[in-house]
């Protein structure tokens, strides 16, 4: 069973055995239901905390939250599921980008990183290293889904979630519309105080990155891998899934995760 309790208007749901918490972070366009398979393998040991973002809920009024406004939040929720001690942070996509904001700002609250086929996509080697296809692919379909988050109301419902078919979103459609592409909004349009000035990625605790290898291009670079992979207790970990990594393999994902979270313990 899982204890649900609200902040800042936030539903928090937290669950399982353990000392040590796990905070879970999703991205576009997900909500909290992301992490189901991952709670069930991991419930016997951690404390899993998780909720939807801000504004993904599209049962709730929109709430498009600014990088600090987020990170604000993230902070309640990792102090408050965390009992006062450090927690692991469990990232993907978008939560990946606000998550690893948070990590650096507030090193001391987070133990361990676990970082979800978004790396340093920020970074100017990474924008230097797209093909122009590759740019040409990521500003169609991100300009499409800030556009449908201008428009709103129906017509950007179904523009969302006709992106979230091209792009074979495995989210259920009822839970998707156009209020949650809002980051998207704050990338290119500056919605929210936009995206710039974000802090590098560079993790001062262990961090294990997932990324999946069948897609058209990665969202981190090779040589930032290698440079994690280099450093004790961190770990790259590629997989032959698309973006969403722990629902195309969850057997294998699973595996992975807790052989890095409990090492010799198979």
């Amino acid at each position: 069973m899982e204890a649900t309790t609200t902040l800042d208007g936030i539903e928090v749901f937290t669950g399982g055995e353990g000392d040590d918490a796990i905070v879970m972070i999703h991205g576009w366009p997900d909500t909290h239901r992301l992490w189901d398979g991952t709670v069930a393998a991991l419930q016997d040991r951690f404390r899993c905390v998780r909720f939807t973002l801000p504004g993904f809920d599209i049962d709730r009024p929109s709430r498009p939250t600014s990088v600090a406004a987020m990170v604000e939040l993230i902070r309640k929720i990792v102090e408050e599921g965390g009992g006062g001690r450090p927690v692991t942070l469990l990232l993907h996509d978008w939560g990946c980008v606000f998550g690893y904001q948070f990590a650096m700002s507030h090193p001391a609250l987070v133990s361990r990183l676990i970082g979800i086929d978004v790396g340093d996509a920020g970074s100017r080697e990474f924008k230097r290293g797209l093909t122009a296809k590759a740019k040409a692919m990521i500003a169609g379909y991100q300009l499409w889904l800030a556009l449908a988050w201008r428009l709103g109301g129906t017509l950007g419902d179904r523009m969302t979630r006709a992106m979230a078919r091209w792009l074979r979103c495995p989210a259920d459609p009822a839970h998707v519309g156009a209020q949650m592409n809002y980051p998207y909004a704050m990338q290119w349009l500056g919605t929210a105080g936009g995206m710039r000035g974000l802090a590098p990625l560079e993790p001062r605790c262990p961090m294990l990155f997932f990324y999946g290898t069948r897609k058209p291009f990665l969202f981190h670079t090779s040589a930032w891998a290698l440079v994690l992979a280099a450093r004790p207790g961190c770990r790259v970990q590629p997989m032959r899934t698309g973006h969403w990594v722990m629902l195309d393999d969850p057997e294998g994902f699973n595996r992975a995760l807790r052989d890095w979270l409990l090492p010799g313990t198979r």
